[in-house]
């Protein structure tokens, strides 16, 4: 029972994580968002962008995604079914997610939607669970996709 106990534990507190990096994006608390990565991490959104996977720090990330939200009002992450499967030191979790981006323009096409899943790798150390490695699968994006532009 002890160790049921210990795995519900730690499943709840790598959800706490995975909710903490989307919310702490949405708000733009960048340094609460690189508290949720690892050193270095496994970076993947070539379903978005093409290319390659990369190895990124947690600044290398939050830089790129500051950059890329600054002109939105607003982004709002909605994230669920999650599934998460905890060993002693390491976990693998994933989950579901919708991404709405916000920019009042004068077409009135002002909003763009990302749906799709996340994949996390995460390890454990002395200050908790840390992502080590993400990747996005993207299912479909819909909307104005020049919304950065403001047209």
């Amino acid at each position: 029972m002890e160790e049921k106990l210990l795995q519900l534990v730690a499943r709840d507190e790598i959800v706490a994580v995975l909710t903490d990096l989307f919310l702490r994006t949405d708000a733009r608390d960048w340094a609460g968002v690189r508290e949720c990565f690892a050193d270095r991490v496994r970076f993947d959104m070539t379903s978005l962008a093409g290319g390659e996977p990369v190895t990124l720090s947690p600044g290398e990330i939050t830089e790129s995604w500051e950059r890329g939200l600054r002109p939105l009002a607003a982004v709002h992450h909605q994230v669920g079914n999650f599934r998460v499967r905890v060993r002693p030191d390491d976990a693998d979790a994933s989950c579901y997610g919708i991404a709405w981006h916000y920019r009042p323009n004068r077409s009135g096409r002002a909003t763009r939607t990302f749906v799709g899943s996340y994949d996390f790798h995460l390890g454990r150390d002395p200050q908790g669970w840390k992502i080590d490695a993400f990747r996005f699968d993207c299912k479909f994006v819909d909307g104005n996709l020049e919304l950065e532009a403001g047209d």
